[in-house]
């Protein structure tokens, strides 16, 4: 038995919603650009931050000392993944959760690709400190991000929910039988 579905939305909406997605991410980014010099922040309680931060590596900024070449690398994985999530929108259309899930993931990694395509790198300008951090990362200084990196992460968090809300239905099924 097949889990119940929503109707199916037209992979042009998914498509706007990642646009819209990368669209204030880039906006948000050249307002940062216009108004901070790199490495500036300004406080704005004790514990967030604007910065303007460059990451030319990955997440956590993982590769970043690498020499220049995790750029193209990095560019790549996105491209590659951006084609792969079309595909899966495509395929799965009546998912919705899962739809909108991959569109975030979508729209952030087509939003951070934008960057190192044009700067080289990912302008990060979200800075969060908290003392209970300390032991992971300096000061407590959370590594800083934005609005792309909020977006994949909500789309991996969706992902999650939607692969537990998936599992329950089909043992609830199987139960029933």
């Amino acid at each position: 038995m097949t889990a119940p579905t929503a109707p199916a939305r037209g992979l042009a909406f998914w498509l706007l919603l990642a646009l819209a997605i990368v669209a204030v991410d880039q906006v948000t980014k050249l307002l940062i650009l216009q108004r901070f010099a790199h490495g500036e922040w300004l406080p704005l309680t004790s514990y967030f931050s604007l910065v303007r931060a460059h990451n030319p590596g990955a997440a956590f900024s993982l590769l970043a000392d690498a020499g220049g070449w995790q750029r193209w690398l990095l560019s790549g994985i996105a491209a590659a993944a951006a084609v792969f999530i079309v595909w899966l929108l495509r395929r799965h259309p009546t998912q919705t959760l899962f739809c909108a899930a991959i569109t975030l993931i979508l729209g952030g990694a087509l939003g951070n690709l934008a960057d190192r395509l044009v700067h080289g790198h990912v302008i990060d300008f979200l800075q969060f400190r908290f003392g209970f951090l300390e032991p992971l990362f300096h000061g407590g200084f959370f590594p800083s991000f934005n609005v792309a990196d909020m977006a994949i992460t909500a789309g991996a968090a969706s992902l999650i929910v939607d692969e537990i809300v998936r599992w329950r239905r089909e043992r609830r099924d199987s139960q029933r039988r």
